[in-house]
């Protein structure tokens, strides 16, 4: 069963073109594959939309020996492979002219001598009136010498008339006293609202649409409570390995990776009390009192709400796999973990005794991120007489990836003369109802940068207090080695152990 949707040509036509104003985007690690897969599309797909300025610039900065020819000629073969939209030679033309290359060591004081020099003659040939946006796509490593080499040059200092970003790729520390240090450095050196740490997931359109989904639609919210509902479950799933990320996976593992940054942006804005307003300190603040809200984990809770796995050979669509620890670059005997799955609770007066299930990892069955609501059944006895001995239960399901949209699972009477219910789906997808819309998922974090809205970025205290939730999971852990991996198969959902996580409690995965 599909939803019609209403004032479909409204909805669609009256999209404004609001261009962000002029400015520099400086991406330090330029030669790397995020810069070629995601940066350079997201920013192509901004200027097809009509969203980048006539003033705009790009300085790519890496320690790779090349010059600005060689780059661009560079970049336009990846634009030809990875561009989400047709390549338009024309509007790649105007694009290409403005894009420069800057070969430099990261903390080397001469490489940003050099950079001041550029962004000079930069400013003066597109008119980018000195605004700019620094997207730090490097090692972890870096960020601090960055930072504070750029303060050295005096170009992270705003005025007035012109402001200074910086987009901090994940991972945002190791753990808590790291992101803490982390945030403290850059904070002495920058004001809270240049910093926009990034989360790739905040930039899919379901994820977006949460907050208009619950608080733009008068029928959910009053059920959105511990009243009607039964328990939550967030699941991001991938059915490729680590592929050639073995060396940074052995050293962060599927906690670390994926827990106190997607996983608990997601729960925030699934679980968060109603803003008072969409501005971006008011969002952020509810969903840092959400987060904050989380029972903590004591040691003999991880040892019984919290499973890790590490996935071992099996098959994909067919296809035989190697174990984890076959991987390249990845130790015969490594304990990393590739899977973690836990039960949370919130100790709030909305969601009192409504468990939060959450699960990640690779080599699953299939590539999924969902956000499934399981509501209360009705009394049974209603039915009391008739053919009918269960009643099918209600699911809200918010599709992410790879496919968008949102289903709602209710139960209906099957016809004939018998009293019989069957389960139907009701679903609305973003892509039959809008057309699809091709993007990476960084257009819209990169324009929130350059217009200055943080709203889909964390804030100091949001990273803090993610990491503070799973500290003790890594403090046990790191205490207590895995004596069963690899404990699951390459395309099953994981090891039993996540399965029995929700049979004790009377419940089973959604999917």
């Amino acid at each position: 069963m599909t939803i019609t949707m209403a004032d479909s040509a409204n909805t669609t036509s009256n999209l404004c073109e609001m261009p962000a104003g002029p400015c520099v985007v400086i991406i330090f690690g330029a030669a790397g594959d995020l810069t070629k897969r995601k940066l350079l599309p997201s920013l192509y797909n901004l200027r097809l939309n009509k969203l980048l300025p006539e003033s705009f610039a790009i300085i790519g900065v890496s320690r790779t020996d090349k010059d600005t020819d060689s780059f661009r000629d560079e970049l336009t073969l990846s634009m030809q492979e990875y561009a989400t939209r047709p390549f338009e030679a024309k509007q790649w033309d105007w694009f290409k002219e403005r894009i420069y290359y800057l070969q430099g060591n990261f903390d080397d004081p001469k490489s940003y001598s050099k950079l001041n020099d550029m962004l000079t003659i930069v400013d003066k040939t597109h008119g980018t009136q000195g605004n700019y946006l620094f997207y730090l796509a490097t090692a972890e490593n870096y960020f601090e010498p960055i930072v504070e080499q750029i303060s050295n040059v005096h170009l992270h200092q705003c005025t007035e008339n012109q402001w200074r970003h910086f987009i901090i790729e994940k991972p945002f520390g190791r753990n808590l006293d790291s992101a803490h240090q982390l945030n403290n450095h850059l904070l002495a050196i920058l004001k809270e609202n240049q910093i926009y740490r990034i989360d790739h997931y905040l930039g899919k359109e379901t994820v977006q649409n949460i907050l208009v989904f619950r608080f733009g639609n008068s029928i959910f919210e009053p059920a959105w409570s511990n009243h009607y509902i039964d328990h939550v479950e967030i699941t991001v799933a991938e059915s490729v390995g680590v592929e050639s990320r073995g060396g940074f996976y052995e050293k962060a593992g599927a906690l670390r990776d994926m827990i106190p940054n997607h996983m608990f942006q997601l729960l925030s804005l699934i679980a968060m009390e109603p803003p008072t307003n969409f501005d971006a300190d008011v969002v952020r603040s509810k969903k840092a009192e959400l987060i904050n809200a989380i029972r903590p984990l004591t040691y003999d809770d991880v040892k019984t709400s919290v499973v890790r796995g590490q996935y071992d050979s099996g098959y994909i669509d067919g296809q035989e796999v190697q174990a984890y620890r076959a991987e390249n670059r990845v130790a015969a005997d490594s304990n990393t973990e590739t899977f973690v799955a836990m039960k949370l609770m919130i100790d709030n007066w909305r969601w009192v005794d409504v468990p939060f299930y959450l699960r990640t990892g690779k080599r699953l069955a299939k590539r999924t991120t969902e956000i499934a609501v399981r509501f209360k059944s009705p009394p049974l006895s209603l039915f009391r007489n008739t053919m009918v001995s269960n009643l099918m239960p209600n699911y809200l399901t918010l599709h992410i990836q790879p496919h968008e949209g949102i289903s709602l699972q209710i139960g209906a009477k099957i016809p004939g003369p018998l009293l019989q219910i069957g389960s139907v789906n009701m679903d609305f997808d973003y892509q039959d109802y809008f057309g699809p819309s091709p993007s990476t998922g960084y257009e819209t974090l990169i324009y929130d940068c350059m217009v200055g809205d943080q709203t889909l970025f964390q804030r100091d205290d949001n990273v803090e207090s993610g990491w503070r939730v799973v500290q003790p999971i890594q403090e046990f852990w790191s205490s207590t080695k895995p004596t069963d991996f690899p404990n699951y198969a390459s395309g099953i959902w994981g090891p039993q152990a996540a399965q029995q996580l929700m049979e004790r409690d009377g419940r089973k995965w959604q999917v």
